[in-house]
């Protein structure tokens, strides 16, 4: 996608964003369009169940423009879906991996619960890291310096990205165009509500005139995916409940995409044991079982799911 026009707005030399689905999130790969020999870095990478695919796009890339390797891997948060690669890619070239500078000890120990792994009921290789992020500090990927900036809501400890000449901003889940991640911490009885208003009003206060979202296409309008976005958390934080349900139902539909079909027995099974699922049970005032019962009803009535043969198969 790089050098094109996304709406009104041509891309810089030397980025490419590899637009994916909703299990793996958006990588951006960037590299030093005028040196060869300069900086080559990619900000996420993806699920583990796509990292053949995550490879293939970063050979790809280093094929097209001649590079010879990939020195960075630079991690906005730590959720299986923009780290699932990191691993395999470490195997593969010689790459620093970055992470949030309050994640640290979770990696460096590799603490599944910190990590949210366990919580959620995912997976992601173990991987090393070599470098941190800490906000206010500025990071070099490719050709620009990039401002490092806090972006807690959906992640306490996830980041952004923003490159002020260009007026980029990397949002991770912070911003989409039809509104954000999932408040994670509010599901579990942490803040949350408030830190994603925060990290709204600090994009609003930037001159931004190209967001490249952590999931869905790149876009221009700000104001109108920052409109959207403040009316569902005002739509999710009038009612704890709501919410939740919310979580809930991301959380299945997010794991069906992986398995695309799935016996019953074994999806209720998954439900009973993603500790996330637990404190959404109590939160709701429900049993497990009656939780067990709901949430795939939940996917089949939004049409995100369906049942059959005793599977329950996704959709979309």
């Amino acid at each position: 996608m790089s050098n094109q026009y996304i709406e009104a707005y041509q891309v810089p030399p030397g980025i490419e964003i590899f637009e994916r689905g909703w299990l793996s999130a958006n990588n951006i790969f960037l590299f030093d369009s005028r040196n060869s020999k300069g900086d080559v870095s990619l900000v996420d990478t993806g699920y583990c169940a796509h990292q053949q695919l995550t490879l293939d796009l970063v050979f790809n890339a280093l094929q097209k423009h001649d590079l010879s390797t990939l020195d960075k891997v630079v991690n906005t948060h730590l959720h299986s879906d923009h780290c699932g690669g990191n691993a395999v890619l470490a195997q593969t070239y010689p790459c620093e991996i970055y992470i949030p500078s309050a994640e640290v000890q979770a990696v460096e120990h590799w603490d599944e619960n910190l990590l949210s792994y366990r919580n959620l009921g995912q997976e992601c290789p173990r991987f090393a890291h070599q470098g941190i992020l800490i906000p206010g500090q500025e990071i070099l990927l490719g050709q620009y310096l990039w401002q490092i900036l806090a972006a807690p809501g959906h992640d306490p400890h996830s980041i952004m990205l923003y490159q002020v000449d260009h007026q980029i901003l990397i949002s991770a889940d912070a911003l989409w165009e039809e509104g954000f991640g999932v408040i994670f911490p509010e599901l579990w009885g942490e803040s949350g509500f408030e830190e994603v208003a925060q990290t709204l009003e600090l994009i609003e206060s930037l001159p931004v005139a190209l967001v490249i979202p952590g999931h869905g296409k790149p876009f221009t309008d700000v104001s109108k995916a920052l409109g959207v976005a403040y009316s569902r958390l005002d739509y999710l934080s009038s009612d704890a409940d709501r919410n939740a349900r919310h979580g809930a139902k991301v959380l299945l539909k997010y794991k069906l995409l992986e398995w695309r079909s799935m016996d019953m027995d074994f999806v209720h099974q998954w439900i009973s044991g993603t500790p996330a699922l637990t404190h959404i049970a109590k939160q709701l005032n429900m049993s497990l079982t009656e939780l067990s019962d709901w949430l795939p009803q939940s996917l089949v009535k939004a049409n995100a799911a369906r049942i059959e043969h005793h599977h329950l198969v996704n959709m979309n």
